[in-house]
């Protein structure tokens, strides 16, 4: 089932943290709810699991409107799993127990196969008798999911539900929840604060900020053409370079770019990804090497570049792994259009 949010907006008190939004989850989608602490984006999953009651604007499963102003169908009837943060676990009951507690009016003979069946999902049947202070926090992870994805339901909410773990825990229990969510055809709304987290796991990401959507769309749509410098400036590091329009061009001190709707001798600034400095290009500026890094899939290499006004840029440029750049190293460098962004000056 779709799960659909119509011009909601949510108030505590005088603040208002949710101000007009509208998003849509197809059957068997996963968007990710991406933004900074405060965006108001765990109020709207709130809202939708039924934890909270709804002040303004609607919101449909499948059709059906489940909340709207003065109406609100119980958490237990909406046909919404939710994964909270802290698992949210009982220490005294067993894995089997814990994910069969959503599960206690379902008839006994099919609530013991529903169990299995979702503890086989998540790759955990053998831990079935285990205690969770037993397991380690990836394992927990996958209890809570399978306790979430056993009453089968329309919709599943995560909020923030790999935060806790290490870096590398991390990535194999988000491997291991994507391949789950993808089988199940279940649609997916997933809370995170990560932008990388939200490209791997989304194939929709809406940014929020300060109690609005920025912008929503593919992965690759918020990283090569965002709508602003704070959606740019959010999916990943950036490399800022001054500029001013000339002829339709924004002229940098290493290279132009279109800018369109920029007035000629208007001030602009070109926001470039580090993937998007290209070294060694013919006819370009030089450039001063100051580090370089191996990072493991890539090289990170730190620049200084003359900014034409008697000052220094200084630059991050991300290649393959491979060469290695000696410290003090001249190398040329130009612009990828691909991944750089022309936007007016900040406003001071």
């Amino acid at each position: 089932m779709s799960l659909v949010f119509h011009d909601i907006h949510h108030a505590y008190g005088a603040r208002e943290v949710l101000r007009g939004i509208d998003l849509a989850v197809a059957p068997g989608e996963i968007v990710c709810l991406l933004g900074a602490s405060g965006c108001g984006k765990t109020t709207l999953l709130r809202l939708a699991a039924g934890l909270e009651p709804l002040q303004s604007g609607r919101i449909e499963l499948g059709g059906q409107v489940i909340a709207e102003p003065g109406r609100d169908v119980p958490p237990e009837k909406r046909g919404v799993g939710f994964v909270f943060q802290d698992y949210a676990l009982f220490p005294h009951l067993t894995v089997a127990e814990n994910v069969a507690f959503g599960l206690r009016f379902a008839p006994k003979g099919e609530r013991v196969w529903r169990v299995m069946d979702a503890l086989a999902r998540v790759g955990l049947e053998s831990y079935q008798n285990a205690f969770p202070h037993m397991l380690s926090g990836g394992q927990q992870q996958r209890v809570a999911l399978a306790r979430a994805l056993a009453p089968r339901p329309a919709v599943l909410l995560l909020d923030e539900a790999f935060a806790s773990l290490d870096a590398r825990l991390r990535e194999q229990v988000r491997d291991d929840t994507l391949h789950v969510l993808q089988t199940s055809g279940i649609a997916t709304l997933l809370v995170t604060h990560d932008s990388e987290e939200a490209m791997f796991m989304g194939d929709r990401i809406a940014l929020m900020r300060e109690g609005r959507v920025l912008q929503v769309g593919p992965p690759e749509a918020l990283y090569f053409a965002p709508a602003d410098r704070y959606v740019a400036t959010f999916l990943g590091e950036v490399n800022r370079l001054p500029a001013r329009v000339r002829s339709g061009m924004a002229e940098t001190a290493i290279g132009g770019l279109p800018a369109a709707g920029l007035p000629d001798g208007a001030a602009a600034e070109v926001l470039v990804r580090p993937e998007g400095l290209r070294l060694g290009a013919a006819e370009a500026r030089q450039a001063e090497v100051e580090a370089c890094r191996l990072l493991g899939a890539t090289t990170m290499v730190h620049l200084a570049l003359p900014d034409g006004a008697g000052g220094l840029l200084h630059l991050h440029a991300r290649l393959p792994p491979g060469g290695r750049l000696a410290r003090g190293e001249r190398v040329t460098v130009s612009l990828d259009p691909e991944r750089a962004f022309v936007f007016p000056p900040e406003a001071s």
